[in-house]
């Protein structure tokens, strides 16, 4: 049997086949036993659902043969157009690029509902959609984000409604005695040609976090979808437990795998501007992501997969979540 005999009885098929129900291709490929691929060359139809033959009507099942051919059905979900998780998306899908519109940007982890009202809203980091705590309630948030080209004018989506602040162990005031009396000695420094500045500094040594997390109001409610890219809807939440294998759907490193490594941890995060911050109780895996990938949401790697944690943080050893539970404490939302 030939490839190209093969290939004219799919082009004789393909119209007649298309027109069955759940039947999203045909083709010319290898033959697959009990899930695994054979070197047999047959005529391939690819269906959304396998379904067995007592659930079809007589004239919509696929012949086991056409004329000596074999065919073989092979189950592929529903075949969607893949979009850059950077580029403008309507609706807009839990896993793709969202911030501040004057912010660098991060994921939208996931859809989330007010415990007090049920409108539905936009999960993000605090950093990605409040600017770790420099933005004002009412800001303008963009899809996708600035990096990726997003304009407040045009990509303008949702407004912060809700954030958690974020205490900072180590901080840079930007306003008060300590600033103006920098900016004097500095200014000192360099008509005096001196190398060194003085960096105002303000430590806490009380300061700690559980959470990095904000939300947002969406402009147009129609326009979201609460399945995460290449994960789907999640709704339940779990707490994490060592070695739980887990994934994430993010803007930058897209869908990736790990395994918790640490819990309960207290870590020190940098921010910009020399900025540090101290958070407690957090969950730490083997790495799955990259910068731009703050917010996504982090669930278990089963079928029905559960929240875990939102990503805030990490490097390129480890990766950093809050525990989902208190991130949706402190916004008063639930998934």
């Amino acid at each position: 049997m030939t490839v190209e005999r093969i290939i004219r009885m799919k082009e004789a098929c393909q119209a007649e086949w298309m027109k069955k129900p759940n039947v999203v291709g045909v083709g010319v490929g290898l033959q697959q036993v009990r899930g695994k691929l054979t070197n047999r060359v047959c005529l391939t139809v690819l269906v959304s659902r396998k379904l067995p033959a007592v659930l079809l009507k007589p004239e919509d099942l696929i012949p086991t043969e056409v004329e000596d051919v074999e065919t073989d059905v092979v189950e592929t979900g529903v075949l969607e157009a893949y979009a850059e998780r950077s580029d403008r998306l309507r609706p807009m899908w839990p896993g793709a690029s969202l911030g501040h519109y004057q912010a660098w940007g991060g994921t939208f982890g996931a859809v989330v509902r007010d415990r007090t009202y049920g409108t539905r809203l936009m999960l993000s980091t605090n950093h990605a959609l409040a600017c770790a705590n420099q933005a004002k309630l009412g800001d303008a948030v963009v899809q996708p984000a600035a990096i990726d080209g997003g304009h407040e004018k045009y990509d303008r989506v949702a407004h912060l409604v809700r954030s958690v602040p974020i205490r900072f162990h180590v901080d840079r005031p930007q306003s008060g005695l300590t600033v103006k009396a920098a900016s004097a000695v500095n200014k000192a420094a360099a008509w005096l040609r001196a190398k060194g500045r003085m960096v105002p500094t303000r430590i806490d040594p009380e300061a700690v976090n559980l959470v990095d997390a904000a939300i947002a109001r969406p402009a147009d409610d129609t326009t979201l979808t609460e399945e995460i890219l290449e994960i789907g809807a999640v709704h339940e939440v779990t707490p994490p437990r060592l070695e739980m294998k887990v994934r994430k759907s993010g803007r930058s490193t897209g869908l990736t795998n790990g395994l918790v490594i640490v819990m309960n941890a207290l870590v020190e995060v940098q921010y910009e501007g020399g900025r540090i911050a101290r958070f407690e109780d957090q969950i730490l895996t083997t790495p799955m992501a990259k910068p731009g990938d703050s917010g996504a949401l982090l669930v278990t790697g089963d079928d029905a997969p559960e929240a875990v944690g939102l990503l805030f943080a990490g490097s390129e050893r480890v990766t950093v979540y809050n525990p989902i539970q208190a991130v949706l404490d402190g916004l008063d939302v639930d998934l």
